[in-house]
């Protein structure tokens, strides 16, 4: 705000040295983000004030580019257009080499509301391809047993086959020893499907649940 004899009162500054400090600040942001990420996401940050010569800072350069070369098409339609969207985020790019890339970008407005800089990140995801192909391979299960699991990785303690017996004959409608030999015999089926044979004696357990023989057990499951 202007004094009386029209001087700038101490600390006000003019609107470029504002926009400056702008900069200045998304600058050390620009830096900071690709020292994080290092060989995989470039960081650069445009002065839209001068789009001729508009890269102010480039960090973990991946594209080639130098500071002092001019704005991308994003940049430039920013300048064209204040209502352009402030942030453009994950759309697909390629480095001039033809590698694949992840891109955001970030419009600084300054308090006028202008847009003044532009902050990018670029992601090389050509060298996350291989790695995410790789963990797919491994956690990747084969489909011929995918119905019927080979096995669990857990124990089947007495105590857990108890509570799944008393389960599933509660949802056919009764006790274990209730239940008619159908219902017993479809019990049984999907106990062993759900892996309960596994264990020790677990064949010996459901029969004395269902009241029959272990022998009749094993003749449900077939």
């Amino acid at each position: 705000m202007a004094g009386a004899g029209g001087e700038a009162e101490p600390g006000a500054g003019t609107g470029s040295d504002a926009d400056e400090h702008l900069i200045r600040e998304a600058e050390k942001i620009a830096v900071a983000l690709g020292r994080m990420f290092p060989g995989l996401c470039e960081v650069v940050l445009h002065d839209l004030r001068d789009p001729r010569h508009a890269i102010r800072a480039i960090e973990n350069n991946l594209s080639g580019r130098r500071i002092g070369d001019s704005a991308t098409e994003l940049g430039l339609a920013r300048i064209a257009d204040p209502e352009y969207p402030s942030v453009i985020q994950n759309y697909p790019n390629q480095f001039p080499d033809g590698r694949p890339a992840k891109s955001t970008s970030i419009g600084i407005r300054n308090g006028s509301g202008d847009y003044i800089a532009a902050l990018c990140l670029n992601l090389d995801v050509s060298v996350l391809s291989p790695v995410t192909l790789a963990l797919a391979n491994l956690v990747a299960t084969g489909t011929e047993h995918r119905d019927q699991p080979l096995e669990t990785l857990r124990d089947r303690n007495a105590r857990e086959l108890r509570a799944a017996v008393e389960a599933l004959a509660a949802e056919r409608g009764g006790t274990p020893r209730s239940l008619g030999r159908d219902a017993k015999k479809a019990l049984v089926r999907q106990l062993r499907g759900e892996g309960y044979f596994d264990s020790r004696d677990a064949a010996q357990t459901i029969a004395d649940l269902l009241g029959v023989s272990r022998a009749t057990v094993y003749n449900y499951t077939r």
